[in-house]
């Protein structure tokens, strides 16, 4: 499990137990056709939760650079602020309608508050089995935006419901992807 230790910078300390693997119970609500379902669900986050690439920079700071096992990326301040919505979000997504990316992943997309503007807010997260749990595993979050690397084109596909997702993930069934 990785626990996100607190970023330094500058003198100031910037927490990031917010980012921390948590467990949570998702319910599938009853129907008539259907019984009620409880899905345990072991969460984690990625460093692309609260950094952004290094590609395409120039004059890096090196005391903003971040690492895990795998890269080293740049502190993003902005991410940092918006990923304090990022639990909330995970213990609401039992609700969403979620959409695939056709890369085996899926997004959702927040509508959130930053200094009195909506912004759009992509979450990008992987669903699998675990032992006697699902694993939702979040790759990364950021503001949607024009540029072409962040551009997205998820709003044209069909939404899927997570309790769907998260059915057909603990039972073994492949998952279609719309077209």
């Amino acid at each position: 499990m990785i626990k996100w230790s607190p970023f330094q910078y500058h003198g100031t300390t910037y927490d990031l137990s917010h980012l921390h693997p948590f467990q949570m119970t998702v319910t599938q609500q009853r129907t008539q056709a259907k019984p009620e379902r409880n899905y345990k669900i072991q969460v984690f986050f990625s460093l692309h939760c609260f950094t952004k690439s290094k590609k395409g920079e120039i004059n890096v700071d090196e005391d903003l650079i971040c690492s895990d096992n795998r890269e080293d990326r740049i502190f993003d301040f902005k991410r940092y602020e918006l990923s304090k919505n990022l639990r909330n979000i995970v213990q609401e997504i039992g609700q969403k309608r979620c959409l695939h990316t056709g890369h085996g992943n899926y997004v959702i997309i927040e509508m959130l508050n930053e200094q009195q503007e909506k912004i759009q807010y992509e979450v990008y997260f992987k669903l699998s089995r675990g032992k006697n749990l699902l694993n939702l595993y979040i790759e990364s979050a950021y503001p949607r935006s024009n540029d072409a690397a962040h551009k997205s084109g998820h709003k044209k596909k069909k939404p899927i419901r997570f309790t769907i997702l998260a059915y057909n993930i603990q039972a073994g069934k492949k998952i279609k992807v719309p077209k």
